[in-house]
């Protein structure tokens, strides 16, 4: 019976489905996604800008030395130690003073590596008769890319969730922390609280310490009573504001901000500081919750609910959240991190871009945009990384070779999941089988060893969703009549 249940489930379903999906998306949305959030590009020279518009993929291609391009199957970029990839198109509009003069719809930017068996790939079309012509096994289950004439698979990667406030409890005390996420940037932001009850607040390029109501203050609330009232569970909370409130400097929003920027510009001018410091709080507090100067008063409501949660479970009144559950836990696919490198790599091209317009000006050249664009610029990025496997972040053996030694062990290799944690310390807990990996992660395939239970696999059954857009779910909780 349940070999049935099997044999009926994957006749309609693949064992890289998860890895197929997520690449397919990341053609449709990713890149687009990542275009339409630059828009347009600023150059140097006055009056001239470059307008972004829709992004095309071919199917892949090879340059012939003599010829010119040509299809390429995946058996013939092996045979001959070539990349699989597709070559992409740009719409990049010229802007002079105002007045738009677009010459060529599309540009040749680049090329992106193509997944075995994706919608961009020759093979997802073909049955298993053309298949066999063409030099591929029917049974191949794709879910890799061909670099160089080898063999990659992008290996999912595990990781903390964003966006989401976890409170742990620590040996100084209790931290209330989120990985504040917005377009690719990422943002460690920290609400302390120690065992004498003051809370302070940390966050990227500010110094450790800064007192939680000086912060809340410059965001906006500006009297002790306004803060006082922002705190929902006034019966909890409130000995530890009005002790943090007692031990601040700052009595209203003038002091606190000049006593911010001295912290986080010492030495600097007034008008220094002081930009720098709003530019920051902007940019790098909880960028996730807006960038927008209009919307401190969000943040400072955030960071009042990461204060209390905090002071609960100081005091034992809420418990500490799992680091270990699955729910606190994103799997990052091959398109997630192809979507991160190709954000990487294309905003290499627009810096490109900006340098050879201003070197075209200042030689006195006519600014063309297919002549201003490098396409090596992007492409040698994405190819170095997918060949090397040193990844954004700092993630090294992200791309590896895939392993071919059985059948079984390709599609382990395709399904296989790597935790970011080191290797060399102990992290016991994380090593542990938790409940909630029933059905999701396999119990027993695991190596021995350094990295036992750091590398895990997908269970048999398991799929991954693909992630939903902000403002649908945003909309459907409307529709509920739920209040921002």
């Amino acid at each position: 019976m349940q070999y049935d249940l099997l044999k009926a489930y994957y006749k309609s379903n693949s064992l890289v489905k998860q890895q197929i999906d997520s690449y397919n998306k990341f053609v449709d949305i990713g890149m687009q996604r990542i275009i339409d959030r630059i828009g347009m590009i600023q150059t140097n020279v006055e009056g001239f800008e470059l307008k972004l518009g829709k992004i095309r993929v071919e199917q892949p291609r090879h340059y012939e030395v003599r010829g010119g391009y040509k299809s390429i199957l995946p058996i013939e970029t092996r045979l001959r130690n070539l990349t699989y990839a597709s070559p992409v198109f740009l719409e990049i509009i010229p802007i002079f003073n105002g007045v738009e003069r677009p010459v060529y719809s599309d540009v040749f930017i680049g090329e992106i590596p193509v997944m075995a068996k994706s919608k961009l790939c020759y093979l997802s079309n073909m049955g298993e008769d053309e298949l066999i012509e063409n030099g591929e096994d029917p049974g191949d289950p794709g879910g890799y890319f061909i670099i160089n004439g080898s063999e990659r698979v992008l290996v999912s990667v595990e990781d903390l969730v964003p966006n989401k406030i976890m409170v742990t409890k620590e040996r100084t005390g209790t931290v209330s922390k989120v990985f504040s996420t917005r377009q690719g940037f990422r943002a460690r932001c920290v609400v302390n609280r120690n065992k004498d009850g003051i809370l302070t607040v940390e966050f990227p390029s500010a110094p450790p310490g800064i007192p939680l109501i000086s912060v809340l203050r410059v965001l906006g609330l500006k009297t002790n009573s306004k803060i006082l009232e922002s705190f929902e569970d006034k019966l909890v909370v409130q000995n530890d504001i009005l002790l943090n409130l007692e031990l601040e400097k700052s009595k209203n929003q003038e002091e606190a901000k000049e006593m911010l920027s001295k912290k986080l510009s010492p030495g600097q001018p007034r008008e220094f500081r002081l930009s720098r410091m709003e530019n920051l709080l902007d940019n790098y507090l909880l960028p996730h919750v807006s960038t927008d100067p209009e919307k401190r008063l969000e943040k400072a409501a955030y960071l009042i609910r990461m204060a209390t949660r905090g002071i609960k479970v100081s005091y034992g009144k809420r418990a500490p959240d799992d680091k270990d559950h699955y729910a606190n836990k994103r799997v990052k696919l091959a398109g997630d991190l192809m979507e991160e490198l190709f954000r990487y790599a294309f905003q290499f091209l627009v810096k490109d871009l900006v340098y050879q317009s201003s070197r075209a000006d200042a030689r006195g050249r006519r600014l063309q945009v297919h002549t201003l664009v490098r396409q090596d610029a992007m492409a040698d990025r994405i190819r170095y990384a997918m060949a090397t496997g040193n990844w954004i972040g700092g993630h090294t053996g992200v791309s590896q070779l895939l392993d071919r030694v059985s059948y079984l062990s390709t599609l382990s290799h395709l399904r296989r999941v790597i935790s970011p944690l080191s290797k060399k310390h102990p992290h016991f807990k994380a090593r542990d089988l938790h409940g909630t990996h029933w059905g999701k992660l396999c119990p027993n395939e695991t190596p021995e060893g350094p990295s036992c239970s750091l590398v895990k696999n997908l269970s048999i059954l398991a799929e991954a969703s693909t992630e939903l857009d902000d403002e649908e779910l945003l909309k459907t909780l409307r529709m509920f009549g739920i209040k921002e």
